[in-house]
Protein backbone atom coordinates (compact mmCIF):
# COMPACT_ATOMS: atom_id res chain seq x y z
CA UNK A 1 0.00 0.00 0.00
CA UNK A 2 1.50 3.62 -1.17
CA UNK A 3 1.21 6.63 0.50
CA UNK A 4 -1.65 8.74 -1.21
CA UNK A 5 -0.53 11.95 -2.61
CA UNK A 6 -1.01 14.81 -0.34
CA UNK A 7 -2.72 16.93 -2.66
CA UNK A 8 -5.66 14.23 -3.27
CA UNK A 9 -6.95 14.90 0.33
CA UNK A 10 -6.47 17.59 2.68
CA UNK A 11 -3.69 20.25 2.42
CA UNK A 12 -0.24 19.75 3.68
CA UNK A 13 2.08 23.00 4.61
CA UNK A 14 4.85 23.92 1.59
CA UNK A 15 6.68 24.04 4.85
CA UNK A 16 6.65 21.81 7.34
CA UNK A 17 8.50 22.76 10.49
CA UNK A 18 6.65 20.72 13.31
CA UNK A 19 4.85 17.47 13.52
CA UNK A 20 3.24 16.29 16.47
CA UNK A 21 3.00 12.34 16.58
CA UNK A 22 0.12 10.58 18.42
CA UNK A 23 1.68 7.78 20.09
CA UNK A 24 -0.72 4.66 20.70
CA UNK A 25 -0.67 2.84 16.85
CA UNK A 26 1.30 5.72 15.54
CA UNK A 27 4.98 5.81 17.22
CA UNK A 28 4.59 2.69 19.06
CA UNK A 29 3.13 -0.27 18.01
CA UNK A 30 0.84 -1.77 20.41
CA UNK A 31 -1.80 -3.82 18.64
CA UNK A 32 -1.70 -6.80 20.47
CA UNK A 33 -1.32 -5.18 23.82
CA UNK A 34 -4.26 -3.16 23.25
CA UNK A 35 -6.77 -6.30 22.25
CA UNK A 36 -5.26 -8.33 25.07
CA UNK A 37 -5.62 -5.59 27.70
CA UNK A 38 -9.11 -5.47 26.59
CA UNK A 39 -9.96 -8.91 26.39
CA UNK A 40 -8.52 -9.12 29.87
CA UNK A 41 -10.17 -6.15 31.37
CA UNK A 42 -13.79 -7.53 30.33
CA UNK A 43 -12.76 -10.78 31.93
CA UNK A 44 -12.15 -9.17 35.03
CA UNK A 45 -15.54 -7.88 35.13
CA UNK A 46 -16.97 -11.05 34.38
CA UNK A 47 -17.95 -10.57 30.70
CA UNK A 48 -17.02 -13.53 28.26
CA UNK A 49 -16.08 -11.33 25.30
CA UNK A 50 -12.94 -12.23 23.37
CA UNK A 51 -11.73 -8.91 21.30
CA UNK A 52 -10.05 -9.74 18.12
CA UNK A 53 -8.83 -7.12 15.22
CA UNK A 54 -11.78 -7.73 13.06
CA UNK A 55 -14.18 -6.88 16.28
CA UNK A 56 -12.11 -3.79 17.15
CA UNK A 57 -12.22 -2.47 14.19
CA UNK A 58 -16.14 -2.80 13.67
CA UNK A 59 -16.73 -0.91 16.77
CA UNK A 60 -14.21 1.46 17.69
CA UNK A 61 -15.15 4.71 17.97
CA UNK A 62 -15.14 7.45 20.95
CA UNK A 63 -15.91 8.08 23.80
CA UNK A 64 -14.43 4.70 24.54
CA UNK A 65 -17.39 4.05 26.47
CA UNK A 66 -19.42 4.21 23.46
CA UNK A 67 -16.76 1.39 22.30
CA UNK A 68 -17.34 -0.69 24.84
CA UNK A 69 -21.13 -0.49 24.60
CA UNK A 70 -20.76 -1.43 21.16
CA UNK A 71 -18.05 -4.25 21.83
CA UNK A 72 -21.10 -5.64 24.31
CA UNK A 73 -24.09 -4.97 22.47
CA UNK A 74 -25.80 -2.83 26.02
CA UNK A 75 -25.51 0.10 27.83
CA UNK A 76 -22.53 0.35 30.28
CA UNK A 77 -23.13 2.33 33.64
CA UNK A 78 -20.94 4.94 35.21
CA UNK A 79 -19.04 3.10 37.68
CA UNK A 80 -19.06 -0.22 35.31
CA UNK A 81 -17.24 1.84 32.83
CA UNK A 82 -14.86 3.47 35.40
CA UNK A 83 -14.29 -0.41 36.45
CA UNK A 84 -13.66 -1.71 33.16
CA UNK A 85 -11.24 1.64 31.93
CA UNK A 86 -9.05 1.30 34.80
CA UNK A 87 -8.68 -2.62 34.31
CA UNK A 88 -7.65 -2.04 31.33
CA UNK A 89 -4.90 0.66 31.37
CA UNK A 90 -3.80 -1.11 34.19
CA UNK A 91 -3.12 -4.63 32.16
CA UNK A 92 -1.90 -2.24 29.33
CA UNK A 93 0.42 -1.18 31.73
CA UNK A 94 1.90 -4.58 32.01
CA UNK A 95 2.02 -5.48 28.66
CA UNK A 96 3.04 -2.09 27.47
CA UNK A 97 6.99 -2.89 28.08
CA UNK A 98 6.39 -5.74 25.05
CA UNK A 99 5.79 -3.28 22.55
CA UNK A 100 8.27 -1.77 20.64
CA UNK A 101 8.48 1.15 17.45
CA UNK A 102 6.55 1.16 14.54
CA UNK A 103 8.54 0.15 11.88
CA UNK A 104 10.82 2.81 10.65
CA UNK A 105 10.17 5.00 13.43
CA UNK A 106 13.22 5.54 14.53
CA UNK A 107 15.06 6.43 11.73
CA UNK A 108 11.90 8.93 10.88
CA UNK A 109 12.25 10.34 13.89
CA UNK A 110 16.31 11.18 13.84
CA UNK A 111 15.68 12.26 10.46
CA UNK A 112 13.00 14.98 11.03
CA UNK A 113 15.59 16.25 13.66
CA UNK A 114 18.07 16.40 11.05
CA UNK A 115 15.90 18.21 8.84
CA UNK A 116 15.85 20.91 11.66
CA UNK A 117 12.05 20.77 12.12
CA UNK A 118 10.60 20.31 16.16
CA UNK A 119 8.61 17.56 16.83
CA UNK A 120 6.30 16.71 19.74
CA UNK A 121 4.04 13.56 21.41
CA UNK A 122 -0.19 14.54 22.12
CA UNK A 123 -1.87 11.27 23.23
CA UNK A 124 -4.99 10.37 24.90
CA UNK A 125 -2.99 8.01 27.25
CA UNK A 126 -2.70 8.80 30.60
CA UNK A 127 0.64 10.51 31.36
CA UNK A 128 1.49 8.06 34.41
CA UNK A 129 1.62 5.44 31.41
CA UNK A 130 2.56 7.85 28.65
CA UNK A 131 6.09 9.35 29.53
CA UNK A 132 7.61 6.37 31.03
CA UNK A 133 6.43 4.49 27.62
CA UNK A 134 8.39 6.89 25.83
CA UNK A 135 11.16 6.62 28.06
CA UNK A 136 11.15 3.13 27.59
CA UNK A 137 11.52 3.48 24.01
CA UNK A 138 14.55 5.70 24.22
CA UNK A 139 13.36 8.43 22.33
CA UNK A 140 12.24 11.16 24.61
CA UNK A 141 15.07 13.40 24.24
CA UNK A 142 13.78 13.92 20.74
CA UNK A 143 10.77 15.91 21.69
CA UNK A 144 10.38 19.37 22.86
CA UNK A 145 6.97 18.02 24.30
CA UNK A 146 5.02 15.09 25.34
CA UNK A 147 1.74 15.46 26.69
CA UNK A 148 -1.08 12.57 27.84
CA UNK A 149 -4.04 12.99 29.79
CA UNK A 150 -3.86 14.34 33.14
CA UNK A 151 -7.17 14.66 34.49
CA UNK A 152 -9.40 11.88 35.66
CA UNK A 153 -11.57 12.08 32.50
CA UNK A 154 -10.59 8.83 29.84
CA UNK A 155 -11.68 7.76 26.63
CA UNK A 156 -13.06 11.05 25.29
CA UNK A 157 -12.14 12.91 21.75
CA UNK A 158 -8.58 14.44 21.37
CA UNK A 159 -9.56 18.29 20.45
CA UNK A 160 -9.45 19.61 23.67
CA UNK A 161 -6.27 17.90 24.63
CA UNK A 162 -4.69 19.32 21.36
CA UNK A 163 -5.14 22.33 22.12
CA UNK A 164 -3.65 22.42 25.19
CA UNK A 165 -0.69 20.60 23.35
CA UNK A 166 -0.75 23.53 20.68
CA UNK A 167 -1.04 26.34 23.25
CA UNK A 168 2.17 25.50 25.29
CA UNK A 169 3.99 24.90 22.01
CA UNK A 170 3.39 27.91 19.93
CA UNK A 171 4.26 26.73 17.09
CA UNK A 172 3.25 28.09 14.05
CA UNK A 173 -0.18 26.33 12.82
CA UNK A 174 0.12 26.79 9.52
CA UNK A 175 3.80 24.98 9.44
CA UNK A 176 2.40 22.19 11.81
CA UNK A 177 1.39 18.99 10.64
CA UNK A 178 -0.19 15.79 13.32
CA UNK A 179 0.47 12.31 12.13
CA UNK A 180 -2.05 9.63 13.99
CA UNK A 181 -3.98 6.59 13.06
CA UNK A 182 -7.58 7.34 13.99
CA UNK A 183 -10.73 9.54 12.76
CA UNK A 184 -10.10 11.33 15.89
CA UNK A 185 -6.83 12.33 15.03
CA UNK A 186 -8.12 13.93 11.98
CA UNK A 187 -10.92 15.87 13.26
CA UNK A 188 -8.80 17.03 16.50
CA UNK A 189 -6.28 18.21 14.01
CA UNK A 190 -9.18 20.02 12.06
CA UNK A 191 -10.65 21.73 14.71
CA UNK A 192 -7.56 23.29 15.58
CA UNK A 193 -6.51 24.17 12.45
CA UNK A 194 -3.40 22.24 11.94
CA UNK A 195 -2.93 19.59 8.90
CA UNK A 196 -2.89 16.23 9.89
CA UNK A 197 -1.39 12.51 7.91
CA UNK A 198 -3.39 9.05 9.02
CA UNK A 199 -1.66 5.89 8.85
CA UNK A 200 -3.37 2.87 7.46
CA UNK A 201 -1.04 -0.13 6.97
CA UNK A 202 -4.03 -2.63 6.72
CA UNK A 203 -3.64 -4.45 9.74
CA UNK A 204 -4.06 -1.66 12.49
CA UNK A 205 -6.94 -1.42 14.97
CA UNK A 206 -8.63 0.77 12.96
CA UNK A 207 -11.35 0.73 9.90
CA UNK A 208 -9.70 1.40 6.68
CA UNK A 209 -12.53 2.78 4.95
CA UNK A 210 -12.97 5.25 7.88
CA UNK A 211 -9.30 6.22 7.65
CA UNK A 212 -9.74 7.35 3.98
CA UNK A 213 -12.91 9.05 4.26
CA UNK A 214 -11.72 11.20 6.42
CA UNK A 215 -10.16 13.53 4.48
CA UNK A 216 -6.58 14.09 4.88
CA UNK A 217 -3.79 12.17 3.02
CA UNK A 218 -3.13 8.81 4.26
CA UNK A 219 0.41 6.93 4.58
CA UNK A 220 1.16 3.16 5.26
CA UNK A 221 3.61 4.06 7.88
CA UNK A 222 5.50 6.11 9.59
CA UNK A 223 7.90 6.36 6.37
CA UNK A 224 5.42 6.74 4.18
CA UNK A 225 4.28 9.45 6.51
CA UNK A 226 7.84 11.31 6.21
CA UNK A 227 7.63 11.04 2.11
CA UNK A 228 4.39 13.75 2.26
CA UNK A 229 5.79 15.63 4.84
CA UNK A 230 9.53 16.03 2.89
CA UNK A 231 9.86 19.50 1.46
CA UNK A 232 8.66 19.73 -2.08
CA UNK A 233 5.99 16.96 -1.26
CA UNK A 234 2.49 19.02 -0.90
CA UNK A 235 3.50 20.97 -4.36
CA UNK A 236 4.94 17.63 -6.51
CA UNK A 237 2.27 15.13 -5.57
CA UNK A 238 4.58 12.69 -4.27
Amino acid sequence: MNAEPSGAKGALPESTNHVIWDWNGTLLDDVGAVLEATTVAFRQAGIDVVVSGDTYRRSFTRPIRLFYERLLGRPIGHDEWLRLDHAFHLEYARLDDRCTLAAGAREVLDEIRELGWSQSVCSMLPEEYLLPAVERQGIAGLFVRIDGLRGAERGGAKLENLFAHLEHLGVAPSRTVMVGDTVDDAVAARGAGIACILLDSGAGLHDSESIRAAGVPVAAGVPEALALLRPGAASTGR
